[in-house]
């Protein structure tokens, strides 16, 4: 091994943040605020304005509202339609609606949010579940990304991308429609919940009946028809009421959504869906799995931020379309930046994470899936991390080791994608780490939204190269390789 740096090759491919990119979002105007001169809120004003509009100007209005806006949407008179549903209830019950002036309702109380109006960053690369129609040396890859909107609120995007042969890259095409995903029910499991409860310091006689009265996996349903036929003996008690309410809200923190399959995947938008996320879905960190049946899924855990308190989540997928959401249960998931091994190492399922905000350690999944106190794997020691250290993506499994793309923070804020190498059967050990960042922020890459700033959530090893899609400055995402051996002959030793 040598101490020398590999240099990376950038390509002339950028992705920046486009503000063309929107979706249709539900919008009450005043939030229900009273109106100084009346006992009405402003969306009941607005809907009583409407109600007296002819049938004549309903049309056109509708008809106008169309021709502008059809084509940047999917279905869009389905959305129209569902959020007037949202607040038909507004609507007097003695006021008869034709089907129209419904749709002109919610087209009024829905506004278009452009998930890219301030920044795009933090991408991560993984294998495409469609390997078809390629060439020899060519890998198809789903490339994740954080777009941030108008209040820095944070939704994933994704755009696909082909590489090879050799030192080639071609990303896809983004145009066309976003849509979010729809939320459907979810299946939960029952060793989620009592991680929940345990969390929340829950253990007593009512949350361990309803535990034992539920499956492994349980829907909506089955959580209410268990909590309705408790004992009443176990309702009366002190802290009844609000075990029951730690339940309800522990089970609406998970949910699923899902994209019609004609919707390709970069027109996909994973958008904010429960409370806890409500300000942000940050920095997902994708990887591929094979799973015990042999078949391939994808998971990533994310930051979901409500505006002053974040925690970690899991999004499961097998296809990239039907996503499930969980929350990240222990106390290595109460930070930022945990990421997955791609498989369990000794029958461990283990996971990088940085839960006191500046060391990259290491955590074991234990008992009711909750997440371990981690053990230190690499404090900041070197003058271009000394304020903070932490990953930038899962471990790549390589025959050398565990590669491990790191970030380093340094003087004026600065960061920088370095590189550690963790033992195969002991990812406790760290073998080897670049002495210096791999990856800088160069003179156009350090002007931005967050400036002086590169970062990754991951990347890939293909056709003997490592891969790495990266933020850079928060205002675009740009893309490197570098040979692998080059990198793991630059480690320099830790022992």
């Amino acid at each position: 091994m040598t101490s020398t740096i590999p240099t990376a090759t950038r390509f002339d491919l950028t992705l920046i943040a486009d503000p063309r990119r929107v979706v249709i979002k539900l919008f009450v105007p005043g939030e229900d605020a009273a109106l100084a001169t009346t006992n009405q809120s402003r969306a009941s004003g607005m809907i009583e304005r409407i109600t007296r509009l002819s049938e004549h100007e309903v049309n056109l209005l509708l008809d106008d509202t169309l021709k502008r806006f059809t084509g940047r949407h999917h279905d869009i008179l389905s959305t129209f339609q569902h959020h007037y549903e949202l607040v038909a209830h507004r609507v007097p019950p003695d006021v008869e609606l034709s089907p129209t002036a419904r749709t002109l309702i919610g087209a009024y109380f829905s506004h278009e949010f452009s998930v890219e109006a301030a920044a795009l960053c933090n991408p991560s690369m993984v294998e495409h579940p469609d390997q078809s129609d390629l060439e020899p040396g060519q890998l198809r890859v789903a490339i994740s990304l954080r777009q941030i909107g108008e209040g820095h609120i944070s939704s994933i995007g994704f755009i696909g991308a082909v590489l090879g042969p050799g030192n080639q890259m071609l990303l896809d095409d983004r145009s066309g429609p976003l849509m979010i995903g729809q939320r459907t029910g979810a299946r939960h499991e029952r060793d989620h919940l009592a991680a929940g409860l345990a969390e929340e310091e829950m253990d007593n006689e009512l949350a361990a009946t309803v535990l034992n009265a539920l499956p492994e996996r349980f829907d909506d349903a089955d959580v209410e028809d268990v909590l309705t036929h408790l004992p009443a003996e176990l309702l009366s008690r002190h802290h009844a009421q609000e075990t029951l309410e730690h339940i309800r809200r522990i089970i609406a923190t998970d949910y699923a959504v899902t994209f019609p399959a004609t919707v390709p995947l970069h027109q996909r938008v994973l958008w904010p869906a429960a409370p806890a996320e409500s300000k942000g879905m940050e920095d997902a960190r994708f990887v591929r799995v094979v799973e015990e049946d042999g078949r391939t899924a994808y998971r990533a855990t994310y930051t979901a931020y409500d505006g002053r308190a974040i925690g970690g989540r899991m999004l499961y997928t097998r296809d990239l379309r039907h996503f499930e959401v969980t929350a990240l249960r222990g106390p290595a998931a109460r930070n930022k930046g945990m990421a997955l091994f791609p498989r369990p190492v000794n029958g461990r399922h283990l996971a990088l994470c940085r839960s006191d905000g500046e060391t990259s350690g290491l955590t074991v999944r234990g008992d009711h899936q909750i997440w371990q106190e981690p053990v230190p794997l690499h404090v900041p020691r070197r003058g271009w991390e000394l304020m903070q250290v932490g990953n930038c993506g899962s471990p790549i499994e390589t025959d050398a080791g565990w590669l491990v793309l790191t970030h380093g923070v340094g003087p004026m804020r600065r960061y920088a994608i370095g590189a550690m190498l963790l033992d195969l059967d002991n990812p406790e050990k760290v073998i080897g780490e670049l002495p210096q960042g791999l990856i800088d922020p160069d003179e156009h890459e350090r002007e931005g939204y967050v400036p002086n700033v590169v970062y990754s959530c991951g990347g890939l090893v293909h056709d003997d190269r490592l891969w790495v899609p990266y933020g850079a400055s928060d205002a675009r995402v740009g893309f490197a390789t570098i040979g692998l051996r080059d990198v793991l002959d630059s480690m320099v030793p830790t022992d």
